[in-house]
C-alpha cells in the first residue's frame, strides 16, 4: 500500500529507483503494482477495516449493525452489507455472538490486571477501594444499562452513568463521573470482573491518565466483587422488579432518584453503625478535622 507514495516521489522527481531502495522494495514490485494498482474501493475498505478494528478492539461485544452505527457516528458513509463482509472476511465477530454447539456464547477476556482486591470489602478510608460492575433491566422501549462505583470504605455509590447500550462510553461515562466528584489523592484500586467494557483501550486509558490502579477478579466467580453484588440486589429489589417499565427514561430517573435520594442519602446500614453513606463519611470527615 506504499507504492502509491513511489508514484508522488517520482512525479516531484525523485527516481524510482532510490525510493524503492529507500523505502525497501525492488522496482519490479513497483512496476507490477502499476500496470495493476490497487483500484479505490480496495483503498478505501484497508482503511475502512482499521476502523473497524479499532472500534472492535474497544467493545469486543459489538457486531457489524453497531459497528456501523459507530462508523457512521465518526463520518463514515458506509451499508451494514459493506461492513457485514468487511467483519467476515477479516475475522470480526462479536464476543456475544453463539457458534457451533448449543450453549456457547459470551466467554470473559483475559484479565488486563491483577486482582489486588482479593474478597477483601475492608478500607481504612475513603477513595481506597472502588468496586464497579454493570447491570441491565428491560423496557418496553428496550434495556437500560447501569454501570456504577461503589466505595468500599462508605458504601456510597460515588459515579454511576446510564445508557441504553453497553458499551465501553459507558464504563469510561461512569468513571469519569466519580472521578470528578470525588477527586480522589493517593493510592486509589478500581476493581471489576473481566467485562470487555473494562478491558478496552479507552477505560484503561482513563485509569492511566489519573495513576489509578486497575483489579480484575476470577471468570465465573461471583464471591470476587460480591460488595458490588449486593448493591445490584438492592436496586432489583426496591426499583427495577417493582412492576414493568415502560420507558427507558422512566426507569432512569427512578434509578436516579433511588441512588441520589434514598441509598446514599437515607438507607441506614448496619455495617456503617446504622448511619447512611453521606453520613458515615460526614462522620469520618469530623474525625479527621478533631484528630487535626
Amino acid at each position: 500500500m506504499i507504492f502509491p507514495l513511489v508514484r508522488d516521489l517520482a512525479a516531484a522527481g525523485v527516481p524510482v529507483a532510490v525510493a524503492c531502495e529507500v523505502l525497501g522494495f525492488s522496482r519490479q514490485a513497483f512496476y507490477s503494482w502499476q500496470r495493476d494498482p490497487v483500484c479505490d474501493r480496495d483503498w478505501n475498505d484497508a482503511h475502512l477495516v482499521n476502523t473497524i478494528v479499532d472500534v472492535h478492539a474497544d467493545d469486543p461485544e459489538f457486531g457489524y449493525r453497531f459497528i456501523t452505527d459507530e462508523l457512521e457516528r465518526a463520518g463514515h458513509t458506509v451499508s451494514e452489507n459493506r461492513v457485514h463482509r468487511l467483519c467476515r472476511e477479516h475475522h470480526v465477530w462479536s464476543t456475544t455472538t453463539r457458534k457451533g454447539r448449543r450453549g456457547t456464547g459470551k466467554t470473559p477476556g483475559p484479565a488486563v490486571h491483577d486482582d489486588l482486591i482479593e474478597r477483601d470489602f475492608t478500607a481504612a478510608k475513603l477513595d481506597e477501594k472502588w468496586l464497579v460492575d454493570i447491570t441491565e433491566h428491560p423496557t418496553a422501549e428496550g434495556k437500560l444499562y447501569l454501570c456504577a462505583f461503589k466505595d468500599v470504605c462508605s458504601r456510597r455509590i460515588v459515579g454511576y452513568a446510564l445508557a441504553d447500550r453497553m458499551t465501553a462510553e459507558l464504563a469510561v461515562v461512569a468513571l469519569r463521573t466519580a472521578i470528578a466528584r470525588r477527586q480522589p489523592a493517593g493510592t486509589l484500586i478500581i476493581h471489576s470482573d473481566r467485562g470487555s467494557q473494562f478491558r478496552s483501550r479507552r477505560f484503561r486509558a482513563v485509569l492511566t491518565a489519573h495513576r489509578l490502579r486497575g483489579s480484575m477478579g476470577r471468570v465465573a466467580a461471583a464471591g470476587d466483587n460480591a460488595a458490588m453484588e449486593s448493591f445490584y440486589s438492592l436496586l432489583q429489589k426496591n426499583v427495577l422488579d417493582r412492576h414493568p417499565w415502560q420507558t427507558r427514561e422512566e426507569l432512569r430517573l427512578e434509578i436516579i432518584t433511588w441512588i441520589e435520594h434514598t441509598y446514599n442519602r437515607r438507607r441506614r446500614q448496619r455495617a456503617l453503625g446504622r448511619l447512611t453513606p453521606v453520613e458515615y463519611e460526614l462522620a469520618l470527615h469530623n474525625r479527621e478535622l478533631e484528630a487535626a
